[in-house]
This record gives structure tokens, C-alpha cells and sequence, in this order.
């Protein structure tokens, strides 16, 4: 048997959460060993997610930019794709990032096992195929992550991807039926739609991006519709593998009622990996969903063992899991923090892009808070229009009683970058008055976020004011 590791914290798990946990605490002097089944750092992020997918994204905006600029007088002749080139790019991205995670690792002097491993018992992880090696640890970090979902109804054909697999490019479909409108299926519409497949995208719910307010997602949706068949209130119900592709049965008021398709993307959400890594050995429940519970600084009802990321409740997103590995590593080295952001936010790294945080319109009702809402179109804004972006808008909502801001969402480009003064405003407090205050540079698309303000302040001179209730 190999000899045992023996170490102050053992993470289950390199993503984005994992590694920035184990980065952290072996910054803090404590030893660290890191497992991860997969060749290199960095989860499905960095590997078969955010990373490859933002890449891919990039190469369709440039695309679309391309046809866009003619209106301009702009015209570069006929675009050639070259998916060789750009499937190498995409993994030199890739190759870049983990290379660098493994510096960083090595650097730190952090244990890095390569292999699947699981909870022994309470203090013991055992390595999988390694002769039994074990990680003797004094802490422990759970952050092993989520998978997609699969469809029971879908056939087992590899003409059926889920997102892992249309990240890959292997080939560019006909026809595409794209099963989800949310943020991964329209993400990957938007890829497969500027290098020439046909799409359609099915969605359960009411509208595109649910978690968004409808009239945020509207900006988007009224470019959508002019490019993709859209089918919202509708659902898939059966799938069978023909020659000629996948025969797909739906069921909604508007949708065709069966239609062949050259390949379908499912993106109906992700799982916890909280299955199978020995959490029944420690006694450790899981909720219905498959989510670990745990309290503010990231410990579970054993209050050595922690876990952060996905398999933790909250948005599945890569941002909240670094910021609870930071929390999980700085209170195993004793230090008192803990994770109670004010608002986490989300994007949709569509065209135009879409971000909100803090509190929808339809929470904010649903909670029964009394609020003002502030919404500029962005054709008043003079960036927009000259940069041919006034397809956008921003929404600011402020509680009436305090004044302070508690939601916000933006649809526009660059939205994801331009949330993040609402994120600052919503964490440190910030008032309509502190908002209207703060000068902001002319002639930018932030200004929207002031003009927002200003509606709701009355101050407002680039639009006319909203009438006084």
C-alpha cells in the first residue's frame, strides 16, 4: 500500500472553488492536498465551461460585428470560418489557464492527486486506484461540482449533446434543436447560429432566461426572434433516433408537433456531484435536490469538514464558489469571516448580454417590498447610439422607505461588465441620492445606470421625468 498523505486540509475537487480553497489555505501556512479525477485544474469552468464557452462566444460576436458594420459603410467581403483554427484556439485558451493553475499549485507546494476520491471515514479520504492510498486530513473541503442534466426520453445517440459536447465543435448541424432557454442553451445558440446552423430552442417556462425579469430579457428576445425559432410554454416529450437525425416530439401551443433534427443540445440545468464520493460514511445528509447543507462560513454539521460550490445551495456559479473557498480556507486558519454576500450577480453572455442583481421586479413583489423602479431604453443614451447598441436597457429598483437600491438588471452589451456598480452600490448601501451624486463619465453606457436613478429621483434631464404618483 502506498504510504498515506498526511495534511492539514484535504480539497475534493479542483474547480474554481477547490483550487482557490486549497490556494488560499496553503497561503495561510497550513499543508494542503488537492484531488481531482481530471489531468488538470480548473473544473468544468475552466475546462468544458465558462472558459471554452466565452472563447467560442468572442468568435461569434466578432462575427456578427463583421455583418453589422456594413450599416456603418463598413463592409470586410464574405467571413470564412476556419473550425480547425478556431477549436485550437479554443483549446490554447484552455492549455494557457491550467498550465498556469498548475504553476500556481506547484509554487505553493500543494499535494495534487490526480484520481476519484471519497470519505473513508470522518478524518480519512481513500484515492481510487492508487493501491488504496489514503489522505489522512485535520480539515476537509467538499467541492466536487455538477454535471448536466440528461433527459430520461433521450435516446443514447451522439448526435444528442449536452453542453460538454457542443463545446467540442466537432461538426456544425443543419438544424439544431436546442432543449432550455437558459443562459447555457441561448449561450450556445448564439455560438452555432453565426457559424450557419438553423436553431431552435425550446423552452418549458414563459419566457427565455426565467430568472430574469421579462422586460429585461425583451431587448434580447426581439433580436432572438428575428434569428431562432423560439417555443417558450413548451416541452419535449419523446425523442427517437432516426437516420436522418433526431425525430423530436413537443407538446406546446405553437410548436410543431414532430420535426427531425441533425442534432439536439439538452441544457435543462445541472446536478450536484454530491453521489458517490463516500458521503454515507460520514453520516452526512443531502437535501432533495442533492445539495449539502451548510452554515455561514461553510461548514457542514461536522464542523472540521466544509463544502462550497455547486453542491452547496445558491446559483451554481463559478464566482460564488471561489468566494466560499476563500471563506472555508480563512476559517479552517481561524479566521472569522463568513459568506453573506448582499447579492451575487448572474450573466447571459448573450448579444446583447444580459446581467441582473440584488432583487428582481417579480421577487421584489412576491416579498411584498414597496420599491421605485427607474428604467431607461438605451437609445437615450448617446454611447449607444453611436455604437450601434441602443437595442438595451437598464433597470434599477430602490426600496421606498430607504431609498437604498436592491435590485438591478441590464440588458445591453457589456452588461456584464456594467452590473458590477450596481453590485458595489447594493453591497455597500447605496441610495437613489448616492447614485444620482456620483458623476459619471459622458459619453459612456454606465451613465444609464445614473439616468436610472435620476427617473427615480426626479432629477432626470435626458429623458422626461416619470409622473409623480
Amino acid at each position: 500500500m502506498t504510504e498515506a498523505i498526511n495534511v492539514d486540509v484535504a480539497v475534493l475537487g479542483g474547480g474554481p472553488g477547490g483550487y482557490t480553497a486549497a490556494f488560499r489555505a496553503a497561503d495561510l501556512g497550513l499543508s494542503v492536498c488537492i484531488i481531482e479525477q481530471q489531468k488538470n485544474l480548473g473544473g468544468v469552468c475552466v475546462n468544458v465551461g465558462c472558459i471554452p464557452s466565452k472563447t467560442l462566444l468572442h468568435a461569434a460576436a466578432i462575427l456578427e460585428e463583421a455583418k453589422d458594420t456594413e450599416l456603418m459603410g463598413i463592409s470586410f467581403g464574405e467571413t470564412n470560418v476556419d473550425l480547425g483554427k478556431l477549436r485550437d484556439h479554443k483549446e490554447k485558451t484552455i492549455t494557457n489557464l491550467t498550465s498556469g493553475l498548475d504553476a500556481l499549485c506547484k509554487a505553493r507546494k500543494i499535494i495534487k492527486v490526480q484520481a476519484r476520491g471519497y470519505f473513508q471515514d470522518k478524518n480519512t479520504l481513500k484515492i481510487e486506484g492508487t493501491g488504496g492510498q489514503l489522505v489522512n486530513f485535520k480539515h476537509a473541503i467538499i467541492a466536487t461540482g455538477s454535471h448536466p442534466y440528461s433527459l430520461p426520453i433521450a435516446p443514447d445517440d451522439t448526435r444528442i449533446w449536452d453542453s460538454t459536447e457542443a463545446l467540442n465543435l466537432s461538426s456544425i448541424p443543419e438544424k439544431l434543436l436546442i432543449v432550455g432557454g437558459g443562459i447555457i442553451g441561448l449561450e450556445m445558440a448564439q455560438v452555432y447560429s453565426a457559424l450557419g446552423s438553423e436553431i431552435t430552442i425550446v423552452e418549458a417556462l414563459e419566457q427565455v432566461i426565467p430568472q430574469a425579469d421579462k422586460d429585461v430579457v425583451q431587448p434580447l428576445l426581439k433580436k432572438l426572434k428575428k434569428e431562432y425559432r423560439i417555443f417558450t410554454k413548451t416541452k419535449v416529450t419523446e425523442m427517437q433516433a432516426q437516420k436522418a437525425g433526431i425525430q423530436v416530439t413537443m407538446d406546446g401551443t405553437k410548436a410543431p408537433e414532430s420535426e427531425i433534427y441533425d442534432a439536439v443540445l439538452v441544457a435543462v440545468g445541472r446536478k450536484p456531484n454530491s453521489h458517490e464520493i463516500g458521503l454515507e460514511e460520514l453520516g452526512l445528509q443531502v437535501d432533495e435536490k442533492g445539495l449539502i447543507p451548510v452554515n455561514e462560513h461553510m461548514q457542514t454539521i461536522f464542523p472540521h469538514i466544509y463544502a462550497i460550490g455547486d453542491i452547496v445551495s445558491g446559483p451554481m456559479l463559478a464566482h460564488k464558489a471561489t468566494h466560499e473557498g476563500k471563506v472555508a480556507a480563512e476559517v479552517i486558519a481561524g479566521h472569522k469571516v463568513s459568506f453573506l454576500p448582499m447579492t451575487i450577480p448572474s450573466v447571459a453572455y448573450t448579444n446583447p448580454e444580459i446581467a441582473w442583481m440584488g432583487l428582481t421586479e417579480k421577487e421584489a413583489k412576491a416579498k411584498n417590498i414597496e420599491y421605485h423602479v427607474g428604467k431607461v431604453p438605451w437609445i437615450v443614451s448617446g454611447r449607444a447610439q453611436s455604437v450601434g447598441a441602443a437595442n438595451g436597457v437598464t433597470k434599477a429598483l430602490f426600496d421606498k422607505k430607504s431609498g437604498r437600491l436592491i435590485g438591478a438588471g441590464i440588458c445591453g452589451v457589456n452588461a456584464g461588465e456594467l452590473i458590477h456598480e450596481a453590485v458595489m452600490a447594493l453591497q455597500m448601501g447605496a441610495t437613489v441620492k448616492d447614485i444620482v451624486n456620483t458623476v459619471h463619465a459622458h459619453p459612456t453606457l454606465a451613465e444609464t445606470m445614473a439616468f436610472a436613478a435620476e427617473l427615480v429621483d426626479g432629477t432626470i434631464t435626458d429623458m422626461l421625468p416619470q409622473r409623480k404618483r
